[in-house]
């Protein structure tokens, strides 16, 4: 139950970011996740073991790669799917200290997207 709750929350505020005419602009700051330089900065926030971090990547890996796919097709449903994918595959690697802040991180760089650009140059 706590799972769907944070997912719904995640979902809820990125639907509450604004109205863009496309998903592209919606899951911009997850596509940034996959950047060497957002990755350590969040897998450092978080105090990944290297265990972590390599499970991490590969999830951000796919997400990256589904989001695309999902764009491409401009299909919402799936999407959403992605995201949760990448949720629910956090919270099995994390702790449950170090998932608050995967998901404070994300929801944070979500709302200050050109924050997450400055870090990713």
């Amino acid at each position: 139950m706590k799972k769907i709750l944070v997912s719904v929350m995640f979902l809820v505020s990125l639907t509450n970011m604004g109205f863009a005419t496309n998903l592209n602009e919606d899951y911009n700051a997850l596509h940034k996740l996959n950047k060497k330089e957002v990755f350590r900065s969040l897998t450092g926030y978080i105090n990944a073991d290297e265990g972590q971090v390599v499970f991490l990547k590969n999830v951000i890996q796919v997400t990256d790669s589904e989001l695309d796919a999902a764009e491409k097709v401009n299909n919402e449903k799936m999407a959403d799917s992605v995201v949760n994918y990448n949720l629910y595959n956090a919270k099995c690697v994390l702790d449950a200290e170090q998932y608050k802040k995967y998901l404070t991180f994300i929801n944070y760089y979500l709302k200050n997207d050109n924050l997450l650009s400055l870090n990713s140059k």
